[in-house]
């Protein structure tokens, strides 16, 4: 990895085409070339239909989808038959929380933990229940961008339903507590939801635990096409949790999904899950040089990073500079380096981001925050040409 000077180099792309650096990979990564490769092979060659029985295009098909849930299921360790394949991260959520809806009206359980800072595509699903009678308790975060365990134990009922914790936000790249708050539930019926999208092949340990009961995953993240992901659905026990379908009609992934399976997308997901177990360490040592050669260059504008430092995935960085509002920033950064001011999913609406809000920063802070992300695809990021644009901003 290199942290680059200012030279025509660093503006071009993987291709030399002086596009510029792709540093919003929290929105979406590029296709990994290995990984590309996966889903042409079975576009192309081996396009059987994985529940066709009487032929052999159809067999190779269903061993590639039984070997990509073995390779999405040794990242979290977890039984291949634990994994159901979906179309990502959002659909997961919705699944793991709305598939949980009749088990909590059926039992008296209706209360539900979440936090202020999660995504759109668990906050919303949320709202969904809200209004069926659930209660939905959302916590605050500290201001550093992190829900303590203690505020999880606070809230725990015996009527607690589920607990939904996303593993890194999306916005600021704060990894929550997510064993700690496993750990507490211990004992607890309550069910344990993370929602994995920006942690799933980037963090290992966390997710090792048996005591997160649903996990979602997003193939974009990591390399994987837009389109697929999966939802880990752990036993306890004998006992696989009480989901009910959102969808009908084919009965396929446990009845849970129905649908054919889009095996070039499940081999491209399969894939990449194994290429960022086994590179794990590689590629955050690399992320990490290029975060800390960002912050050098930075600081000296008065960058405060918004998260705290000390919590944040090697592969974000979350800042805002004195006197630079976001939106000018990313003008005049649009052909050095794409860059974003918070989540994709709502980022036309140039709203202040909620996830800042709930840590209860200053406004003028919100409103210059930028996010850098990137992946192993990085290589280059003029560090220097991105501080003076941003410098130029300042004495404006």
């Amino acid at each position: 990895m290199t942290v680059a000077t200012p030279s025509d180099t660093a503006l071009a792309g993987a291709s030399g085409d002086r596009r510029p650096v792709y540093l919003d990979h929290a929105a979406t990564a590029p296709v990994d070339p290995r990984v590309a490769e996966e889903v042409l092979t079975y576009m192309s060659y081996e396009f059987g239909n994985a529940g066709s029985r009487t032929h052999g295009y159809g067999q190779m098909a269903k061993e590639r989808v039984n070997r990509a849930r073995q390779e999405v299921a040794a990242v979290v360790s977890a039984s291949p038959d634990e994994v159901i394949f979906t179309s990502g991260a959002t659909e997961s959520n919705n699944l793991a929380i709305l598939g949980l809806a009749a088990h909590g009206e059926a039992t008296g359980k209706r209360h539900i933990i979440s936090t202020q800072i999660e995504h759109k595509a668990v906050l919303e699903p949320l709202e969904v229940l809200r209004g069926r009678g659930f209660e939905v308790e959302l916590l605050a975060p500290t201001e550093g961008g992190w829900v303590a365990p203690e505020a999880v134990a606070a809230a725990l009922r015996p009527d607690t339903l589920l607990v939904s914790v996303m593993a890194v936000n999306n916005e600021t790249g704060v990894v929550q507590p997510i064993e700690e708050i496993a750990s507490l539930l211990e004992g607890h019926d309550a069910f344990l939801h993370v929602d994995a999208a920006q942690a799933f092949g980037k963090l290992i340990a966390p997710f090792q635990t048996k005591r997160i009961d649903l996990l979602s995953v997003s193939g974009h993240k990591i390399g994987a096409p837009k389109g697929i992901g999966a939802l880990i659905t752990r036993r306890r026990g004998f006992k696989r949790p009480p989901l009910q379908p959102l969808m009908y009609g084919g009965g396929q992934e446990r009845g849970l999904r129905p649908g054919t399976l889009p095996v070039p997308l499940i081999a491209a997901l399969g894939t990449a899950s194994t290429l960022a177990l086994r590179e794990a360490n590689q590629r955050a040592a690399s992320a990490e040089a290029i975060k800390q050669g960002l912050i050098k260059a930075l600081l000296p504008l008065g960058a405060i990073i918004n998260g705290d430092p000390e919590r944040t995935v090697p592969t974000t960085l979350n800042v805002s500079i004195p006197g630079v509002d976001s939106e000018a920033a990313i003008v005049a950064l649009k052909d050095v380096v794409a860059v974003s001011n918070g989540s994709a999913c709502t980022s036309q609406s140039y709203e202040p981001s909620h996830v800042l809000l709930a840590a209860r920063l200053p406004r003028e802070r919100i409103e210059g925050a930028l996010r850098f992300s990137w992946g192993p695809a990085t290589t280059e990021v003029p560090v220097q040409l991105i501080a003076e644009r941003l410098k130029g901003l300042v004495r404006g």
